[in-house]
């Protein structure tokens, strides 16, 4: 197991003739790339077309298998370490733009693209088009793109760019005083310019900043109940129900406009590239006709999403932060985010309308509010305090069916929104979360005990969210059920 490791991320001051060089290196790096997962794939279409490798493929998993696999690799060279080896030659031929570890590390990226194929996690490779190639890297801090920290600049092989740090910027310093694996070149495109950062890998846990209020009780829970668009937080100090990423309903929907006006404007240049019902001419083989318009609309649409993209990971650190420092014993359900993103499989039809109900699911409010990129970021941040994100069975658990009071389990509808309790009505998503947060610790079965315990508090300060989330000038969640 690798040394923990953390990011940072710094711009870096490129004069215009700079820029020439540094966008020939990144085509350097794309052409590289290309060639190295075109070999790849070559490699892997040879050696699937050997009948031993189906053979093996169909073989129960074990030692056998995995060496009769390996002996396959090897025959036809779709190894990490024989892409490492082709890559050598083109690391010797652009020695002056690419070094030779630079050029070994995007052979490992080509080869890491070929394995999501390989092992089932991809239909097919994808080539990186002109433009497109936003990053390179190298393997260690002592060759190549490196840093130098007595001038506070960054060297690559005779261009010199210096690293734009602030003196006040105490958390950069701190930073820097660890031991920086290695350096990677970041491109992006902001506002219609590129613009140039450094990201240093460094090894350790980051510094912490001075607004962050991490709790520091390990024992003190916090459950979650994630959806798709909302997040239901239990801990002993709090009860919330929040939508996620919330405050990107405006730029969400100028996204979905540039991307009704790009297809229109698409359609509009190439009629010959569609059918009569709209759907895409795949017989046509004209070359795509793109005007300046389109182009146009296409850097806005790029730049709407970069807005969008930047500001849901400030929104999901800020409440990951928040919910740390309500306690460091965090529980979640497993969820399947790629499963509900997919379509259904099942044709229906409407009785109402006679009509076939719709096959799409969850992909737009996945993709919008990203609760997976949630839990992520929450299991980073635990990792520095050499913890993590502690995922329930929720097969067993079943905490959107099990009553507490009567420890039965009541299969209930998506639809009803609301437990009905002795007590008072309960928000099904907060009342999910309020048992997560009181599973044992085989994350198995719900501790009842504990669960009476807490249910006083718990009611209170639910009463208090939900009277809360009625005094909100806005539209209301759609969970909630008001």
């Amino acid at each position: 197991m690798g040394t923990p490791t953390y990011v940072m991320t710094l711009p870096l001051k490129v004069e215009t003739w700079q820029e020439h060089i540094l966008e020939k290196r990144l085509n350097i790096g794309r052409n590289i790339y290309n060639a190295c997962l075109g070999e790849a794939w070559r490699r892997y279409k040879y050696m699937i077309r050997n009948p031993r490798y189906w053979e093996s493929v169909r073989m129960p998993k074990g030692k056998e298998r995995n060496q009769l696999l390996n002996q396959l690799k090897e025959q036809y060279g779709v190894r990490k370490f024989d892409l490492n080896m082709y890559v050598q030659e083109m690391g010797h031929k652009f020695k002056r733009n690419i070094g030779s570890q630079m050029a070994q590390n995007i052979a490992e990226r080509a080869f890491q693209a070929m394995e999501k194929v390989m092992y089932g996690n991809g239909k097919k490779v994808h080539f990186c088009s002109v433009g497109q190639f936003f990053s390179l890297e190298e393997k260690t801090n002592k060759t190549g793109f490196r840093y130098i920290p007595e001038n506070k600049r960054m060297e690559w092989l005779g261009v010199i760019l210096p690293v734009m740090m602030k003196d006040q910027d105490e958390y950069a310093h701190l930073a820097l005083q660890d031991k920086i694996k290695y350096c990677r070149l970041l491109k992006k495109q902001i506002r219609g310019k590129n613009r140039y950062f450094v990201q240093f890998v460094l090894e350790g846990f980051p510094p912490r900043k001075r607004n962050q209020n991490y709790s520091k009780d390990e024992n003190a829970r916090v459950g979650l109940d994630i959806g798709t668009s909302t997040l239901a937080v239990t801990s002993e100090n709090e009860v919330k129900l929040l939508e996620l990423a919330e405050g990107l309903a405006v730029e969400e929907r100028k996204k979905r406009i540039l991307q009704r006006k790009l297809d229109r404007q698409r359609r509009a240049n190439n009629p010959n590239k569609y059918n009569d019902d709209g759907t895409i001419n795949r017989s046509n083989r004209e070359k795509w006709i793109q005007s300046e318009n389109y182009r146009k609309t296409r850097k806005e649409l790029a730049e709407m999403s970069r807005k969008v993209a930047d500001k849901r990971k400030q929104a999901h650190n800020q409440l990951a932060n928040h919910i740390l420092s309500l306690g460091l014993d965090v529980r979640v359900e497993t969820m399947n985010f790629k499963g509900l993103q997919a379509k259904a499989k099942k044709t229906e039809v409407s009785e109402k309308t006679g009509r076939f109900k719709r096959k799409k699911r969850f992909g737009k409010s996945l993709a919008n509010r990203a609760p997976s990129m949630l839990l992520s970021i929450i299991d980073n941040k635990l990792n520095y305090f050499g913890l993590s994100l502690k995922r329930i069975d929720t097969a067993k658990v079943k905490a959107s069916q099990f009553e507490h009071f009567t420890q039965t389990y009541v299969k209930k509808k998506l639809s009803k929104r609301w437990n009905h309790f002795e007590q008072g009505d309960v928000q099904r998503d907060l009342y999910s979360a309020f048992l997560i947060m009181n599973t044992k610790d085989n994350l198995c079965e719900i501790d009842v005990e504990r669960a009476n315990k807490t249910w006083n508090h718990f009611f209170d300060k639910h009463q208090q969210e939900i009277e809360r989330i009625k005094q909100l000038n806005k539209k209301q969640l759609s969970s909630i059920g008001l």
